[in-house]
């Protein structure tokens, strides 16, 4: 926020209004000269907003990862991260409630997103009363429980990103599914994405690019809003495409334990807005990172106002 100074010059008194930024992880100070007649508090008000606009044009000139969150955003993002604050207060019943509402509806929409026929319904079947559906293949049932043993792999995990994290994510959600040497390895062939224009990786750049995401991650998860770095992680993980399948999943909890790891809440990317998603992951890869994070943003919007 900018601030009032007052300085003498030569016997002289002066008013600027000041602000500070960090570029690179240096300080640099901007001022806007008021001149010599002390400003009211309407005048601080009008030209902080003017201070504040060229401290945005310049950062974004800079870096346009540092302002693809507005002040509004981030008045929205800071109201979920309370509520998610207080449910995870309640009473254990009352918790208990809120996670098998959002699990049940997470892994659904996270499942048909890539194409499980299981309906809302059916999902909560097979996570908590251990039923299969009649007429449903054995696979959708089965990622179904491996997505909601991920997650709870993932609230238990009280480290941070890493290869092995990774690896163990994938082999939890392709257990059963996926052969042994394709379950929590990554990928040795070339794979394509259905309907993208982006070819991935070849297998042999799949590590070292992976080894780049994490090192970018290491060193810039402080630098920039968690929903900035969840935003970019996620994207750049579903570029690489590590996997020769489930892809999309491990990159959604991923997306998700970035969040949850700075106190945010996790978010259901519903399987009825995946045009949206897919719209906003395509901008992503070809460089503009901020409709994934505004989708981010929608949805941490939405739960503040829901709960």
């Amino acid at each position: 926020m900018p601030y009032l100074v007052q300085k003498v010059i030569k016997g002289k008194k002066y008013f600027y209004l000041v602000s500070a930024a960090k570029i690179s992880g240096k300080a640099k100070q901007f001022q806007f000269y008021l001149g010599a007649k002390k400003p009211g508090a309407k005048e601080i008000e009008r030209y902080s907003k003017v201070l504040k606009q060229r401290v945005k044009s310049f950062l974004a000139s800079k870096d346009p990862l540092l302002t693809i969150i507005s002040e509004g955003d981030l008045s929205n993002i800071e109201a979920a991260k309370k509520i998610y604050g207080k449910i995870l207060k309640q009473s254990p019943s009352a918790r208990e409630n809120y996670y098998e509402w959002f699990i049940t509806t997470y892994t659904y929409d996270s499942n048909a997103i890539e194409g499980s026929t299981l309906s809302l319904r059916e999902t909560a079947m097979v996570l908590f009363e251990g039923i299969s559906p009649q007429g449903k293949s054995m696979k959708d049932v089965i990622a179904a429980e491996n997505h909601k043993k991920a997650f709870d792999f993932l609230l238990s995990y009280k480290g941070d990103i890493t290869k092995q994290l990774i690896l163990k994510l994938h082999k939890i959600l392709t257990a059963k599914i996926l052969n042994p040497p394709e379950s929590g390895k990554l990928r040795k062939v070339q794979v394509y994405v259905r309907g993208a224009e982006e070819i991935p990786p070849k297998p042999r750049d799949v590590e070292p690019q992976l080894s780049a995401l994490l090192k970018w991650h290491k060193a810039n998860k402080k630098k920039y809003h968690p929903v900035v770095v969840a935003a970019y992680f996620h994207s750049a993980f579903e570029l690489i495409h590590p996997f020769i399948d489930f892809n999309g999943r491990t990159g959604r909890l991923l997306l998700n334990f970035i969040l949850m790891k700075n106190k945010y809440p996790p978010i259901d990317i519903r399987n009825k807005e995946k045009l949206g998603y897919y719209n906003a992951i395509r901008a992503s890869v070809k460089g503009n990172i901020k409709p994934l994070a505004e989708l981010v943003i929608k949805y941490l919007k939405e739960i503040a106002e829901r709960v």
